[in-house]
C-alpha cells in the first residue's frame, strides 16, 4: 500500500482541506480520473489518480490537515503492474501490491488529464448542482474542453440569478448563542447571526492584518491624463479587434516601468532585498465572498492583446471557482483596480511578500485650465502603496511617475 500526503500546492500552504472525495472507500480507481477536491490558501484544486488501485481513505470529508500528513492509502490489485500477483494477507484474501509513490497528481492547470476530463465540472458547478438537484450528466459543458461550469448548471435549472450562499458548514452552523441554548440578545441591533468565514476569508483577515502590522506602508499618488489612452483604446477597437480594457494597458505599463524600476519588482525578506528577474502582476478579482489575485508571468513581455486574452482567461477561472494554485502563485507586483465601481481612488494594502501595490481608481471628467482655456480632460488617479524598507519616497515616486507617462503616451506600450 502506498501512503497519500496532503501535498503541497503553493508556496506558502500550511495546511490543506478535503472538500470532496470523489471515489469511495475501498472503490476501484484509475489513471487519471479525479480522485478529490482539497481547497488550499489559494484555490479549490482537483486531483487525479495517478495508477489503478484500490482507495482506501484515511481523512474524511471536511477534514482540514498539514500539509504531509496521511489523507489515504492506494494499492494496485493482482495482475495490474507488469504481471506481478498478489501474496496472501493471511486472512486467505489477497493483499494488494503497492502502488508507486505519488498516486495523486494534478497538472499544471489543474484540469485532469484522463478520459472523463472534458465532462469535469467546476466545484462551483458542483455545488450549483447539489443545491438545485441537477443531474450534472445532463448539462452540456461550455468551459474549457467542454467542463461543466456553474453557469452550465444555472442555466440547466433555469436559474438567471443566484444570491450568494454561505458556506455549508456556516450555514448548517447555529448563531453560537442559540447552540449553547442562550435567548438572543438583541442589544438595540436587533437579531444577531454569527456566521464563520469561509478558510479564504480567515486567510485573508490573517494576512492582511500580518501586513499592516509589520510592513512600514506608505503612499504616492498622482492624476494621469488619460484622453490620449482611451482615443488609443478605441482605435483598436476601430481596427477590428477585440479591445483591452484600461486595466489591461494599465498592467502593461506597469510591467515596463517595474522593469525599468527593479527595486520596486522585489521583496524585503529577513533583512535582505531580493530582486526579481521576472515581471508577473497579480490582478485582484473580486470572487464570491473574497478577493482572489491570479498573476499574468512575464506581463512585460507580453502584448497588450496577449495580456487582455490572459486577463479574461483568469477572471473567468476565478468566477468559475476554477482557478489553480499554480495560477495565483509567483506574482512580484499588483494592480488593484475598483474603477468600475466608480470610486475615485483606493489605497490598497501591500500583499507580502510584495513591496509595492498600485490602487486604480475610476475614470472621471474633468474641466481643466490648459494654456488659458478651459478644456475637457479625463483622469484617473492612481495610488502606490509602499513598503518603506525597501521604497523610499523618491523611488516610489520615480515609478509610479514612469507608469503615468506610459499611459499618457500609450503609443509606447506596443513599441
Amino acid at each position: 500500500m502506498t501512503e497519500l500526503t496532503m501535498p503541497k500546492l503553493s508556496d506558502s500552504m500550511e495546511q490543506g482541506t478535503i472538500l470532496t472525495w470523489l471515489k469511495a472507500d475501498r472503490e476501484q480507481v484509475r489513471a487519471g480520473e479525479d480522485l478529490l477536491e482539497i481547497e488550499t490558501d489559494k484555490a479549490t484544486v482537483t486531483h487525479q489518480a495517478d495508477v489503478d488501485g484500490i482507495l482506501e481513505i484515511i481523512a474524511p470529508e471536511g477534514t482540514t490537515l498539514p500539509v504531509g500528513a496521511p489523507i489515504a492509502r492506494v494499492g494496485v490489485p493482482a495482475g495490474a503492474d507488469g504481471g506481478r500477483h498478489t501474496e496472501s494477507d493471511g486472512t486467505g484474501g489477497p493483499s494488494p501490491i503497492e502502488a508507486p509513490a505519488g498516486a495523486i497528481r494534478s497538472d499544471s492547470n489543474g484540469a485532469a488529464s484522463g478520459p472523463h476530463s472534458a465532462r469535469r465540472p467546476t466545484p462551483l458547478a458542483r455545488r450549483a448542482a447539489k443545491a438545485h438537484g441537477v443531474s450534472l450528466d445532463a448539462v452540456v459543458g461550455s468551459g474549457p474542453l467542454g467542463r461543466v461550469t456553474r453557469g452550465d448548471v444555472l442555466a440547466k435549472a433555469g436559474v438567471t440569478a443566484e444570491p450568494t450562499r454561505l458556506p455549508p458548514a456556516a450555514a448548517a452552523r447555529p448563531p453560537a448563542s442559540a447552540a449553547a441554548g442562550e435567548p438572543q440578545v438583541s442589544s438595540g441591533k436587533g437579531a444577531v447571526e454569527v456566521v464563520e468565514p469561509t478558510r479564504l476569508q480567515s486567510l485573508i483577515a490573517r494576512r492582511m492584518a500580518e501586513a499592516k502590522a509589520t510592513v512600514p506602508h506608505f503612499q504616492v499618488q498622482t492624476e494621469v491624463v488619460i484622453d490620449a489612452l482611451l482615443a488609443f483604446r478605441a482605435q483598436i477597437k476601430d481596427a477590428g479587434e477585440t479591445a483591452p480594457s484600461l486595466n489591461d494597458l494599465i498592467i502593461k505599463a506597469s510591467a515596463l516601468a517595474l522593469r525599468e524600476h527593479p527595486r520596486a519588482n522585489s521583496s524585503y525578506r529577513d533583512g535582505r532585498f531580493e530582486l526579481y528577474s521576472r515581471v508577473n502582476v497579480g490582478v485582484a478579482v473580486a470572487a464570491e465572498g473574497a478577493l482572489v489575485v491570479p498573476t499574468i508571468f512575464d506581463a512585460d513581455q507580453k502584448t497588450v492583446g496577449q495580456i487582455a486574452g490572459e486577463s479574461r482567461r483568469l477572471a473567468d477561472l476565478v468566477r468559475e471557482g476554477a482557478i489553480t494554485p499554480a495560477d495565483l502563485s509567483g506574482a512580484t507586483f499588483t494592480v488593484s483596480n475598483l474603477g468600475m465601481y466608480g470610486m475615485t481612488a483606493i489605497v490598497p494594502v501591500v500583499n507580502p511578500p510584495q513591496s509595492v501595490i498600485l490602487g486604480v481608481g475610476a475614470a472621471r471628467e474633468v474641466l481643466a485650465r490648459v494654456d488659458g482655456e478651459i478644456v475637457d480632460r479625463h483622469l484617473m488617479t492612481l495610488t502606490l502603496s509602499c513598503d518603506h524598507r525597501i521604497l523610499y519616497g523618491a523611488d516610489a515616486a520615480e515609478f509610479l511617475s514612469a507608469i503615468r507617462e506610459l499611459l499618457e503616451r500609450p503609443i509606447k506600450l506596443v513599441l
